[in-house]
């Protein structure tokens, strides 16, 4: 998961399993967090093209206060772009309002393309802002922060097995898949490869229900009594409550400019 905000290597746990080599890095790893939920609300509330648009340029320079690669952020925002897409091509034939152009008799609205255009500023500019904020986290790190927050354990135990072991059933997958290949079976329109696949799966259920309580039993061993212990140090400092107060100021100003325009016009 560590791959996902910008690095691959193994971090240290000692100020929350960060790496705090940027300038955003450098702060309360809890402060970036509560930035990063507060941000995605605020975005996703706004209503005009402008301030969303202001609100992503905001997003870009917390990135080029990070150290994440430009071109690997370019390409990981390409690969979120890619699924919501087609939900932007579609929403201006399906939203009512001033026809612009027909398209096989399909009207596209001028209301339903403004809408299109601002849910994608909002949402690259939510997602750009995410791995900016949280870029260098690992997932030991971002699951201490989020406990640290009060978030329910159950939850943050099952964000940490997800990271931990989804990459095991892949493998576990693969594996199946490779045994079936060697047995002659070949994916066809069929009865046949319908239930093979539907036994693949089942057998993945099966071997991820069995590792698990392997993994129970082991941790059971290991002494494991429902929480990991926290062995990383948290400091808050006045520069990060003045970052916090900060960033907090900065959103609410675009929130309360776009509410002041929508009551205006």
């Amino acid at each position: 998961m560590s791959h996902l905000f910008g690095h691959d290597q193994p971090l240290s746990v000692q100020g929350g399993g960060q790496r705090p080599s940027s300038f955003v890095g450098s702060f309360d790893p809890r402060v970036r967090v509560v930035a990063a939920g507060l941000f995605s609300v605020m975005v996703v509330s706004l209503h005009q093209i402008e301030f969303a648009l202001a609100a992503f340029f905001v997003a870009v320079a917390t990135m080029f206060m990070t150290d994440l690669p430009l071109r690997l952020t370019l390409k990981r925002m390409a690969a979120m772009d890619g699924f919501v897409i087609v939900m932007l091509v579609m929403l201006p034939f399906t939203t009512p309002g001033t026809a612009m152009f027909t398209v096989l008799g399909a009207e596209a609205s001028k209301e339903g393309l403004q809408h299109a255009v601002l849910i994608g500023i909002r949402a690259n500019a939510v997602v750009l802002m995410m791995l900016s904020l949280l870029a260098g986290l690992t997932p030991v790190g971002l699951g201490h922060t989020l406990y640290r927050l009060r978030c329910p354990a159950a939850l943050v135990h099952l964000m940490m097995f997800t990271v931990r072991y989804i990459s095991v059933l892949h493998d576990e997958y693969h594996r199946l898949r490779m045994a079936m290949k060697l047995r002659g079976f070949k994916a066809r329109n069929s009865i046949h490869t319908y239930r093979s696949l539907g036994y693949l799966f089942g057998m993945l259920l099966v071997r991820s229900l069995e590792r698990a309580e392997r993994v129970l039993e082991a941790m059971k061993c290991r002494g494991f009594s429902g929480h990991f212990p926290m062995i990383d140090h948290l400091v808050f400092r006045q520069r990060d409550a003045l970052f916090g107060v900060g960033f907090l100021m900065l959103v609410s100003v675009f929130v309360i400019l776009d509410r002041f325009y929508v009551v205006a016009y």
